[in-house]
């Protein structure tokens, strides 16, 4: 059997003890009726990973012993920014997965002209949490071991106010009707990404986003989805500039 990796967000070193409790714990007793001896992988997303032994199990807590560091880095040399529109459903949950599992380091909601979610107060902290999860369960699946960032929501003026970056950052809006793709850019140390929701980003937002310094930037003849041109876009630059084949 494949040996499982959780996340836990508590302080990790070797030799120590550790409860694991909620779904950590129910994953662990119940889906997978692990046994005590039996091995599992720790991370807390600020990097390596540790190998650690069950010692106790019941439905609400197994106790496990830490064994080793592992530092190992399974991070993309290309910083990787998401600046994305919230999408409609679950359109938001697949962006989140599969950007995370692409390498991307940080993601920012954002609430545009033609974004159709409205959420505020308590309902955007709960949908923010959720989205912290989903990239979590992501990380354990992929194999990373540090999280990437998922920042506050916020206006797409509030963002873009803020969104200044120095000559190796590279800043990017998609615009299916520009001409410039990737593979004309120079290799940059840094990518921001800027991505509109369904029905894409006005003309008026996209003339606020290159006068901030964003490239247009198109993907080739077809418009695509909001869920899929992000993806998209990320698996070009990674290949290109980052860490895949």
């Amino acid at each position: 059997m494949r040996i499982p990796r959780i996340f836990t967000d508590q302080p990790l070193s070797s030799g120590a003890n550790l409860a694991l409790t909620g779904s950590a714990a129910r994953h662990l007793s119940s889906a997978l009726r692990m046994s005590v001896g039996q091995e599992i992988t720790l991370f807390n997303g600020l990097g390596g990973e540790f190998s650690a032994t069950l010692t106790a199990t019941a439905k609400s807590q197994v106790d496990v012993s830490l064994g080793d560091c592992r530092e190992i880095d399974r991070e993309s040399p290309l910083k990787l920014h998401l600046a994305i529109a919230v999408s409609r459903g679950e359109r938001m949950d697949w962006i989140v997965q599969k950007a995370t599992e692409l390498g991307v380091t940080e993601i920012t909601p954002l609430f545009s002209e033609r974004t159709e979610v409205k959420l505020n107060g308590e309902r955007l902290e709960k949908k923010l949490r959720h989205w912290q999860q989903v990239s979590i369960s992501a990380c354990e699946q992929c194999q990373r071991n540090k999280l990437p960032t998922i920042n506050n929501a916020r206006t797409l003026d509030q963002w873009l106010s803020q969104a200044d970056g120095d000559s190796d950052h590279l800043k990017l809006v998609l615009h299916h009707r520009s001409d410039k793709t990737l593979a004309q850019h120079q290799t940059p140390k840094s990518v921001c990404l800027l991505v509109g929701p369904e029905g894409g980003l006005s003309d008026t937002e996209i003339s606020r986003a290159i006068d901030k310094g964003f490239a247009p930037l198109t993907l080739g003849p077809r418009v695509m989805r909001t869920e899929t041109a992000p993806l998209a876009s990320i698996s070009i630059m990674q290949s290109l500039w980052g860490d895949m084949g």
